[in-house]
């Protein structure tokens, strides 16, 4: 996340996130999944510009005309979260602009709610560590603690364990996102855990490593046979991305993004022109060419 903070005024921008690798190990006694993850965050943002408002009050708007603002929207949320547990009297007016495609596997949601939080920090002093503002996160989400550790991690639990690690090098990905969202509810409904769980050691070390390669061979992710029989537009994202030549291809989260993982910035830029030029220029939402975080 980036904040810039001016008198009673902060900006934030908050990254978008990909899984090159995501396992689910079981379901919990709570409901949710015991999964683990490789997040890295990349330069696709939302920004979220947050001011002072009338006392007891959270007002949000959105440029995002399908979006919610309100009370049930995340970062509304985190807002009263905040207002709540620290026992604030300011209110806050948020405006969010959304670049980040929503329903698509990409954790916009969880980050604009990090954001929420962070900026809200700041603007108010309240001088909360990074554990704190994740330990907050995860009651709001199981996405939201990665944010105040990335730009990469291992992520354990529900979400709520995150081990940050260091990418030797910067990763170039072209995201290609179908117009169509996918509620993560229905594709765990679907799914049915692994009796025995994909090791994934080599994905962190190849991570660490800088090792595009085996990088490349190791991707996995759990979810996306459930996502892609819930949802064929993202099939046929996948099957398009391959045909272009990177050295990977794999769906994010539940979905319904899919990214190539390239040789470099211009094997990226290549494919997204291709994406962009070619028969699915019509049918996809979004083709952009993103980097790794710093």
């Amino acid at each position: 996340m980036l904040l810039h903070r001016q008198e009673l005024f902060v900006r934030v921008r908050t990254p978008a996130k990909v899984n090159l690798f995501l396992e689910v190990l079981g379901r919990r006694p709570d409901g949710y999944h015991d999964l683990v993850s490789l997040m890295v965050a990349v330069g696709l943002y939302d920004t979220l510009d947050i001011r002072a408002g009338d006392p007891g009050t959270v007002s949000l708007s959105c440029d995002h005309p399908e979006l919610s603002c309100g009370p049930d929207n995340l970062v509304a949320r985190a807002a009263r979260l905040v207002m709540e547990r620290f026992d604030v009297r300011q209110g806050v007016k948020i405006h969010l602009r959304k670049r980040i495609p929503i329903q698509a596997g990409l954790a916009g949601g969880s980050s604009d709610a990090a954001g929420t939080l962070a900026g809200l920090d700041r603007l108010w002093k309240l001088g909360l560590s990074r554990q704190e503002l994740a330990e907050l996160g995860a009651q709001l989400g199981s996405d939201v603690p990665f944010f105040f550790f990335a730009p990469a991690a291992r992520v354990r639990g529900r979400g709520e364990i995150v081990e940050p690690i260091t990418l030797a090098a910067p990763l170039h990905l072209v995201l290609a996102c179908p117009p169509v969202g996918l509620s993560t509810r229905d594709v765990f409904a679907a799914l049915k855990p692994p009796a025995e769980p994909v090791d994934g050691s080599g994905v962190f070390r190849a991570a660490q490593d800088g090792d595009t390669h085996e990088l490349a061979a190791r991707l996995f992710n759990r979810l996306q046979e459930v996502a892609e029989s819930l949802c064929p537009a993202i099939a046929g994202a996948r099957r398009r991305l391959e045909e272009l030549g990177p050295t990977a291809v794999l769906m994010s989260g539940s979905g319904t993004t899919v990214f190539a993982l390239c040789r470099g910035k211009a094997e990226a830029q290549r494919i997204t022109r291709a994406m962009r030029s070619g028969r699915e220029a019509g049918v996809l939402a979004r083709v952009c060419a993103v980097r790794s975080c710093d």
